[in-house]
């Protein structure tokens, strides 16, 4: 069975990328990315409205991290410290050694491999540091960017469920992709 320990925090660094913790000095950042219309267009959530609110949310983060419920990183550039997205590993099915990846990025840094580059750090911390069996991804059908992204990293699409949520005023689809460990073979 999966026992994540998040502590201390894996702070984890790519090629031009620094995933780490996120802080209430990141709030503004945050907010600028949880607040966009862009950023939330697919997203089954009310958009951040006030910086207060992204403060309590990283609050609410920093509890689930110490209760090694969840996950989730604050995307960087090596060369700038502020915060451009978020990528997470949450919704653990620790019985089932399974995991729900989520990500959201700021416009400006659409299309340029940013998140294509700390999805696969995160698939390679999900699979060969937390043993994880499978990943899955929950995705707006219409999100063309984020199945090509999936895709592109060999997960499957496994489902497609017509209206089953009411958000945005109407019912809409969700469509699930799924990944399984590299390394399944050899867990036991």
């Amino acid at each position: 069975m999966l026992t994540p320990n998040f502590t201390p925090f894996p702070v984890i660094t790519t090629e031009r990328l620094v995933l780490r913790q996120m802080t209430k000095d990141d709030a503004n950042d945050l907010f600028r990315i949880r607040s966009d219309k862009r950023v939330n267009e697919y997203l089954v959530r009310i958009p951040s409205q006030s910086v207060d609110d992204v403060i309590a949310f990283i609050t609410k983060l920093d509890i689930s991290i110490s209760n090694n419920e969840s996950i989730i990183w604050g995307i960087t550039l090596k060369d700038e410290n502020k915060v451009i997205g978020t990528i997470c590993i949450w919704n653990l099915k620790k019985e089932h050694d399974r995991a729900e990846v989520g990500y959201e990025l700021y416009p400006d840094y659409w299309r340029k491999g940013i998140m294509q580059e700390a999805l696969s750090a995160i698939l390679d911390y999900g699979f060969n540091v937390m043993k994880l069996h499978s990943i899955a991804a929950i995705i707006d059908p219409f999100n063309e960017g984020s199945y090509s992204l999936l895709e592109k990293n060999r997960f499957v699409k496994e489902a497609h469920f017509k209206e089953d949520y009411f958000h945005h005023g109407k019912f809409q689809d969700t469509v699930i992709y799924s990944l399984l460990s590299p390394n399944r073979a050899l867990i036991k």
